[in-house]
């Protein structure tokens, strides 16, 4: 089996994978990281978008072996060891901008990914855009949409990477 190597949140990892293994069933298998989820397996839902080199991918269409190199951030690498939580995750939580919480991982990710494209003045309709390619089945999006205005505008000053609480 192809060995695999890049950094995990801010650690190198290495590990044999098969050449058909994605992203995401590496970070969940091998290395353990369970916050990015899977879900539809078809890249529609975006539970399993993670961060490589800075921006958003869905790791469920991405095989491990393409991103050897590489540096992955997932939704455990935003609040690392205990860490306060980041802007976007805290603007989550005061905004009541998840219910079941599964999609919240891939929401975050986006969210982060938005911001650094877009800045931190959002609108609405900006907003509900990008995040067309993520899936919510509790919510209407409403305060999915008013955590990451709040988030955004939480970051500004900070960055607006994935790593902007640092």
């Amino acid at each position: 089996m192809p060995a695999v190597a890049m950094t995990v949140n801010g650690k190198a990892v290495t590990g044999n994978v098969d050449s058909r293994t994605l992203l995401v069933q590496f970070l969940r298998e091998n290395l353990r990281l369970t916050g990015t989820h899977v879900g539809c397996d078809t890249t529609q839902c975006g539970a399993c978008v993670v961060h490589v080199d800075g921006r958003a991918v869905k790791s469920c269409t991405v095989l491990a072996l393409q991103v050897d190199g590489a540096s992955i951030t997932t939704i455990e690498g935003l609040a690392p060891d205990g860490a306060p939580l980041h802007p976007m995750q805290e603007a989550f939580r005061e905004n009541h901008g998840l219910q079941c919480g599964y999609c919240t991982p891939g929401m975050i990710m986006s969210a982060l990914d938005i911001v650094r494209r877009k800045g931190n003045e959002l609108d609405d309709r900006t907003i509900r855009e990008e995040l067309e390619g993520n899936l919510c089945r509790c919510t209407g999006y409403h305060n999915i949409v008013k955590a990451i205005a709040a988030g955004a505008k939480a970051m500004k000053g900070k960055g607006t990477g994935q790593r902007a609480a640092e």
